[in-house]
């Protein structure tokens, strides 16, 4: 591998219909990587095939016109299979590319990666990636031996060799981002006319405990923030460099330190940013900032996702939530009563859930009084805590249908055509009951709900179920959007 060499970071073409429907997202972790790749001295490439909706050819003849000495992919679990299949390319391209992946699954299932026998990756780059990849790169540009480098796993003498783990970056406000490399124009938000949309990371990790996400295992329930400052003039940055106008904070809890995130709301409203701001965090947060949520929506937070996931206790505790069932509704409330779109998700398909079980949900998610409720499949991260218990109902091995949409957990008295139409039969009948509350609804609110609900029912993994069996009021409800 030459000394300076080009690394060309690839967006898998993975498709589930989820995230695509309210916009087009970028990956903020390529904008990452390739600041730091950039500032040692490297030439870094972002090629966003998802977001392009690109082909296996298209992607084929991008790496056949840039040339690229390595090339370096991302996935989650439902990415996994399309990850390898781009890196199985750049190799059929040219042998001598090297191959890298990163992100929670290579993580964590880099075994099972590295041992298949047509296994097309060359290194996996675990956990926090800005370090590794930097002096993985520089390491292989030298000649010199990888194993040296930590928190990475490769394959040698066939063997799977794993080498130390690297601390946690601690100065996150030192990270270089590559926004000028970011094909600024595909990015946009449906809801939004004329929408420049960024993903901006403010902090990183999670101190919670939820049994079924991967995140406290990838940051060992670690947090760290950025500064206020630093975030603050990130946005105030990308609006008058690139024109965006919508930005989706990408960290799971940006509030989590009350006085850092009063001094972004502070430095948001004082210098009048004026960007919306999409964002998730937790009811506690919510519920502790009681007596601030002004200054959420003077600071232009618009969108605010919480993660209720189940409407029992009993569902709630074995999730690891720690919150109590009536704290979210209090969370939903504090959040409507400031005008700004509220959002969450139930889990449903666990192996003891029923169609009554499910039918309950529906009912609470109706009295919680979300603007939107997302109706999930438990996905059984096979690196999660939850993983063991679920592990007898796994009725699909096939990792690209682990995406929250397809049911691949089986209960115990249900089937899984039973659970994807009660999914889709949920979905329905929520967004059915908040158009026909449309009047109650501030004018902001219902223009957002009409222009949403439209993009649900045409163009979202729903709109099969949305347009099957189409129940007389979601006929009349199409027709008032359309009016």
């Amino acid at each position: 591998m030459k000394k300076h060499g080009k690394i060309l970071l690839i967006t898998p073409p993975y498709h589930s219909g989820v995230v695509e429907s309210a916009g087009v997202w970028l990956n903020v972790a390529f904008v990452y990587l390739a600041g730091s790749l950039r500032q040692a001295g490297h030439e870094p490439v972002i090629y966003d095939a998802m977001s392009h909706w690109h082909t296996y050819d298209d992607i084929r003849k991008r790496i056949e016109a840039e040339k690229p000495d390595v090339v370096g992919t991302t996935a989650f679990t439902a990415e996994i299979v399309d990850a390898l299949k781009v890196l199985k390319l750049a190799k059929e391209i040219n042998p001598r590319i090297t191959t890298v992946i990163g992100n929670v699954h290579p993580t964590y299932c880099y075994d099972e990666i590295l041992a298949s026998p047509d296994n097309p990756v060359d290194y996996v780059v675990m956990g926090e990636g800005e370090q590794t990849l930097v002096e993985l790169v520089d390491c292989l540009s030298a000649g010199g031996d990888p194993g040296k480098v930590r928190s990475i796993a490769f394959s040698r003498d066939g063997k799977v060799m794993v080498t130390p783990p690297r601390p946690f970056i601690h100065d996150l406000d030192s990270l270089p981002l590559a926004w000028d490399l970011v094909d600024w124009p595909i990015y946009t938000y449906k809801p939004m006319k004329d929408s420049v949309l960024a993903i901006v990371s403010t902090s990183r990790g999670c101190s919670q405990k939820c049994s079924f996400c991967s995140q406290q295992l990838f940051w060992k329930r670690h947090w760290r923030g950025r500064s206020a400052e630093n975030v603050v003039m990130e946005l105030e940055h990308l609006r008058d460099a690139y024109g965006v106008n919508v930005v989706m904070f990408a960290d799971e809890t940006p509030t989590l330190d009350r006085k850092r995130w009063e001094e972004i709301l502070d430095l948001l409203i004082e210098r009048k940013v004026g960007t919306k701001i999409l964002m998730e965090t937790r009811v506690d947060d919510i519920i502790r900032d009681e007596d601030i949520m002004d200054k959420y929506r003077l600071a232009h937070i618009d969108h605010i996702y919480v993660g209720v996931e189940a409407t029992t206790q009993a569902t709630l505790d074995s999730f690891n939530k720690n919150i109590k069932v009536e704290d979210s509704k209090r969370a939903l409330d504090l959040i409507n009563a400031q005008d700004i779109v509220s959002e969450t998700s139930f889990v449903l398909g666990m192996p003891d859930d029923t169609p009554e079980s499910m039918a309950k949900t529906l009912e609470l998610a109706k009295y919680y009084n979300p603007d939107m409720a997302f109706f999930l499949a438990i996905a059984p991260w096979p690196y999660s805590e939850i993983y063991p218990s679920l592990k007898e109902h796994v009725e699909v091995k096939d990792y690209s249908r682990y995406n929250l949409v397809e049911p691949v957990i089986k209960p115990k008295n249900m089937t899984l055509q039973e659970v994807q139409d009660w999914l889709g039969n949920a979905s329905r009948e929520f967004f059915t009951h908040k158009m026909n509350t449309l009047d109650t609804m501030s004018p902001k609110k219902r223009e957002f709900m009409i222009k949403v609900i439209h993009i649900i029912a045409t163009s979202s993994y729903l709109a099969k179920t949305m347009k099957g069996s189409m129940p007389h009021d979601v006929k009349r409800m199409l027709e008032k959007i359309r009016s």
